[in-house]
């Protein structure tokens, strides 16, 4: 039974439901933050009134002064945005214009994780569908992935629902705080009542909307009555290391960074005691190239942001994307039989697939041999001026386990065909995976219950380092490509020069999209031509110089560091030339404390273990001559 003060604001939100003036907290834009209500749910503003910038400056500052609060961190995320995302509108009219007879099923499917504010109080309502047309005139549908989104989800059965299939408790918002929950002010103003609720901090809250199976169509537009994994984001966390109970990482420890310390969480209330750990809502992923087309965009596409605030949000991305994602190390790099052989190894760092999410996305490496005028002597995956690829097929690039010609380039993506078996990039005709060689977390297996829907398809299969170590045993979560360069006819100097890149929206998936004329197509193709689909580099590495015919006098260009990151008992091996003879070895952690040192180490390779939490260390070697190795390695 609804509360007086909730049966109030539910009168006032339903005959408000569709008032554009009724708004909360302004980004400078023009667009503001709706206050409104429907019959489930609360718009942001109404949120934001306490949890959003406190101008006496007591809530949701940190110790050191920086203002945290949920609201101005939310608000330029993909999640706030999901709706005013240009390219999810065009992608819905695209579906739609192939298969029209479909659009209610489509529409209704789409906007359920995108617009869960309008998409389910419409259900909630009596509707038996929730089109694109009714979304256009919902203020709260416009709140896209909203705090009531998450915050009201029902605690029973979670993790198990999947595909949009969200259940929502009425009247009530579930925090990760337990015991003493302040709740007068918000039952009062709000109309909810505030709840302890452990599943917010867990990922199994991810699930509904990031495990997605879409149904199965051919090419006249019947269905077959098959679905297509469009996306298992929390399935591929399920296999990994990163799920194991008791030590289990969750989405939110990546994705909403936690500060251990005591942060008052609401304004306008100063007797309130710290809580904490405070899970920071940065809601960050890999798409900035989209935040970064929206921040241009403000204005044109309604959004309740500042560039202030989405310039913050594309550093996290930025962040996530190079520091927290992969791990690229040169391993070998020797002249052998008068070719350069050097091998490549890629570790994910994730919890998930990487990349991970939409099918779109891709990840690449660049591999670029030059001579001592710095001319490119071999070039592979190197980026064109249309942002495509070099050297790719025309169709799909299979997987290699080694590259021997610049018409060949490791990309790292899902490929997927329709009912005849051709690639398709129309989620409606999707059948199987063509290829699937995204690198998988550690601890990922074929034999993990939710293989099914996480599985390795194509040439990766065959590859004999891909996810598998020197014994045969999976769970690397790592890939080792070997390019072999022939040498012929060059003399002198070269470097080796390898960069990983990853794109959220390359020029090849758009192509079959932009094939097709609608006002959303037509309206972001022109956005997207504007913007520039610019890769982004998540790392990079040189190897020096090499002679051709003459001796390598650098042993620091031979050093190695095996395996990063490091074995699962804590062991690492560093191998030098055997002529170089070595002072010491030493360790760092990050904060440039010793942790391990070895004088005059005669063992090649030598075994390195040391106490200490996980994270990044620095291994420094230094020979008699006086010239030092340093390499970062991860524990």
């Amino acid at each position: 039974m609804l509360s007086s003060a909730r049966t109030e604001k539910t009168t006032t939100r339903i005959q408000s439901k569709h008032d554009l003036t009724q708004y909360r907290g302004g980004g400078g834009s023009g667009a503001e933050l709706p206050v409104i209500y429907n019959s489930l749910f609360a718009g942001s503003g109404a949120c934001g009134g306490c949890h959003g910038s406190d101008p006496d400056g007591v809530a949701s500052i940190t110790g050191e002064g920086t203002d945290i609060n949920i609201t101005d961190d939310w608000r330029s995320t993909m999640m706030a945005n999901a709706v005013r995302d240009p390219f999810w509108k065009a992608k819905v009219s695209h579906e739609v214009a192939v298969n029209p007879q479909h659009q209610v099923a489509l529409e209704t499917k789409c906007t359920s994780c995108h617009a869960p504010a309008g998409h389910f109080a419409a259900i909630h309502d009596g509707a038996e569908f929730y089109s694109m047309e009714m979304l256009a005139n919902d203020t709260l549908g416009q709140d896209g992935v909203n705090c009531v989104a998450c915050h009201q989800q029902d605690p029973r059965g979670i993790g198990s629902r999947f595909s949009g299939d969200l259940t929502f408790v009425e009247d009530t918002v579930y925090g990760p705080f337990d015991g003493n929950v302040f709740g007068p002010p918000m039952i009062s103003f709000v109309g909810y009542e505030p709840l302890y609720g452990d599943h917010v901090d867990k990922s199994e809250s991810c699930a509904a909307c990031h495990s997605l199976l879409t149904n199965t169509a051919d090419l006249e537009g019947e269905l077959t009555g098959t679905q297509f994994v469009e996306q298992a984001t929390y399935h591929e966390w399920l296999n990994s290391v990163y799920s194991v109970e008791g030590s289990s990482t969750e989405c939110q420890d990546c994705h909403m960074p936690s500060i251990d310390e005591p942060i008052v969480i609401s304004s306008g209330y100063a007797f309130l005691p710290g809580r904490q750990p405070f899970s920071q809502h940065h809601l960050v992923g890999g798409n900035s190239f989209m935040l970064e087309l929206m921040k241009n965009r403000i204005v044109e596409l309604g959004i309740p942001a500042t560039e202030e605030q989405f310039d913050r949000t594309i550093e996290r991305t930025l962040d996530l994307l190079q520091n927290r994602s992969v791990i690229m190390n040169i391993t070998e790099a020797e002249i052998v039989d008068d070719s350069l052989q050097v091998v490549v190894d890629l570790t994910n760092i994730t919890g998930h697939k990487f990349p991970s999410g939409y099918p779109a996305r891709r990840a690449f490496i660049e591999f670029v041999v030059t001579d001592e005028n710095e001319d490119v002597v071999f070039s592979s995956g190197t980026i064109q001026e249309d942002y495509e690829v070099q050297g790719q097929n025309a169709d799909y690039e299979p997987h290699y386990d080694k590259i021997t010609s610049e018409d060949q380039v490791q990309i790292y993506e899902l490929v997927f065909g329709d009912v005849n078996g051709d690639v398709s990039t129309i989620l409606e005709r999707a059948n199987d995976n063509i290829k699937d060689n995204r690198l998988v977390p550690i601890g990922f297996t074929n034999t993990h219950i939710t293989y099914d829907t996480t599985k390795v398809s194509g040439l990766a299969l065959d590859d004999l380092n891909f996810n598998l170590d020197d014994e045969g045993n999976q769970g690397t979560g790592a890939d080792k490509i070997v390019y072999k360069i022939g040498l012929e006819g060059l003399e002198g100097q070269l470097n080796v020069a390898v960069n990983f890149y990853y794109q959220s929206t390359p020029p090849k998936w758009m192509d079959e999209m932009f094939s097709v004329s609608t006002p959303e197509i037509d309206s972001f193709k022109q956005m997207y031509d504007d913007e520039g689909a610019d890769p982004v580099l998540i790392a990079s590495e040189e190897t020096g110089i090499f002679y051709v015919g003459v001796e390598n006098t650098d042993w620091t260009l031979s050093t190695r560091i095996y395996p990063n990151p490091m074995s699962k008992d804590g062991l690492v091996w560093l191998r030098t030339p055997d002529q170089v003879k070595l002072q010491y070895i030493r360790v760092y952690d990050m904060k440039g404390r010793l942790v391990l040192d070895l004088q005059n180490p005669t063992s090649n390779p030598q075994q390195l273990q040391w106490n200490g939490n996980a994270g990044t260390y620095l291994i420094e070697a230094v020979a008699q001559d006086g010239k030092r190795f340093i390499e970062r390695v991860i524990k």
